[in-house]
C-alpha cells in the first residue's frame, strides 16, 4: 500500500490564521510518500527518507505495547508513538495485528517548512482511517491549514470561524507569477514552540480583517505593483502584532523588490518579488534553495 499528501506553503495569515483571519495557503509540487508491507515479525519497522534518499530516522518497535527495540531518536520515537497511541484510541487495531515495514520518503528537503509533520500526519490519517484535523490539533495544535493543503490539488482560502473550518479552493497563479520567487533561509523554524509564543498574544479585530482584506485583495491583484503593496502591508501589521522586524529589514534591506516571510517568522522559507532574476543575488548570500514560482506552487 502507499499513500501520498502534498506539501504546503501558506502565503498570508501567518499566526492571524489562529486567530480567524482569512488565509490563503498553497499545496506544493512536492510531498511525502508512505509505503507500507506487512510481515510476520512483531515489530514496526519504521524508516524516513530525505529527498536526497538519505535516511534521516529509523526505529523499531514492538506493534502490541509500542516498546522502543531501537531508534536512531528517542525524541522522534516518542512523538511517533504518541501518534500511534493517539490513532488507536479511535481505531484500536491500527498497526497492531501484524508486523509491518513502513517507509516514509520526502521529495522534498524536511528542514524546509514545508510540511515534513503535515504530510506525515496526513498520510497516517488515510492510512487508520482516522481524522487528519483531530490527530493535527491534538499533538501539533495548529490551525489545520497545513492538512487542508496535504490533500488539495488547488490553492485554498482557509479560515477558522468558531472552531469550524471554512476552506473553498481558489484559483492563485497571478499574471505576473513569472516574477514570484520563494528562497529556503537556511534555517528550519519550529512551529510549534512559535504557536505556543503566539499564544501569549491576541490579535485584535481590525488586525484579523486587515489581514482578511490583504488575502482578498491579493486574490484579485493583476499588477505586481499592487501586489508588492499588499505583501509589504502584511508584513508591516504582522512585524507590530509579534514584535519583531520584518526579514528584509533583518537580512535584505539591500534587496529591489519585496520579500515576505512565509509561516512562522525567521526560517523556512520567504516569498520574493523581483524583476529579474535574484538568484544570483540570494546565492551571493549564501541562500542556495531558490524556487520559481511554478517550480514550487500547485
Amino acid at each position: 500500500m502507499e499513500i501520498y499528501s502534498s506539501g504546503k506553503i501558506l502565503i498570508t495569515g501567518e499566526y492571524v490564521i489562529l486567530d480567524g483571519a482569512l488565509s490563503l495557503a498553497c499545496p506544493t509540487k512536492f510531498g511525502q510518500h508512505l509505503k507500507l508491507e506487512q510481515n510476520q515479525s512483531n515489530l514496526i519497522n519504521w524508516k524516513s527518507i530525505n529527498y536526497d534518499g538519505k535516511i534521516w530516522f529509523e526505529c523499531s518497535i514492538r506493534n502490541k505495547n509500542l516498546e522502543i527495540i531501537s531508534t536512531s531518536s528517542k525524541k522522534i520515537s516518542d512523538t511517533l508513538i504518541k501518534i500511534i497511541k493517539l490513532i488507536r484510541e479511535y481505531n484500536p487495531s491500527f498497526l497492531n495485528k501484524h508486523g509491518s515495514n513502513i517507509l516514509n520518503s520526502l521529495t522534498f528537503d524536511k528542514n524546509w517548512g514545508l510540511g515534513s509533520s503535515s504530510t506525515l500526519i496526513s498520510n497516517l490519517a488515510k492510512l487508520s482511517g482516522v481524522d487528519p484535523y483531530i490527530l493535527n490539533n491534538k499533538i501539533f495544535k495548529g490551525s489545520g491549514y497545513d492538512i487542508a493543503c496535504a490533500n488539495s490539488i488547488s490553492p485554498i482560502v482557509y479560515q477558522l470561524n468558531k472552531n469550524r473550518k471554512v476552506i473553498d479552493e481558489v484559483n492563485f497563479k497571478p499574471p505576473f507569477h513569472e516574477k514570484i520567487y520563494f528562497v529556503y533561509l537556511n534555517k528550519k523554524q519550529s512551529s510549534i514552540s512559535e504557536i505556543h509564543n503566539y499564544n501569549n498574544k491576541k490579535a485584535s479585530d481590525s488586525i484579523i480583517n486587515e489581514i482578511s482584506n490583504i488575502t482578498s485583495m491579493i486574490l484579485q491583484c493583476n499588477s505586481i505593483e499592487a501586489f508588492e503593496k499588499l505583501i509589504e502591508s502584511h508584513e508591516s501589521i504582522i512585524s507590530k502584532l509579534i514584535s519583531k522586524p520584518t526579514i528584509k529589514e533583518t537580512l535584505f534591506r539591500d534587496f529591489k523588490g519585496s520579500i515576505k516571510s512565509l509561516g512562522a517568522w525567521g526560517g523556512d522559507m520567504i516569498m520574493t518579488t523581483s524583476y529579474n532574476d535574484p538568484n544570483r543575488y540570494f546565492r551571493e548570500k549564501g541562500y542556495l534553495t531558490i524556487y520559481k514560482f511554478e517550480e514550487l506552487l500547485v
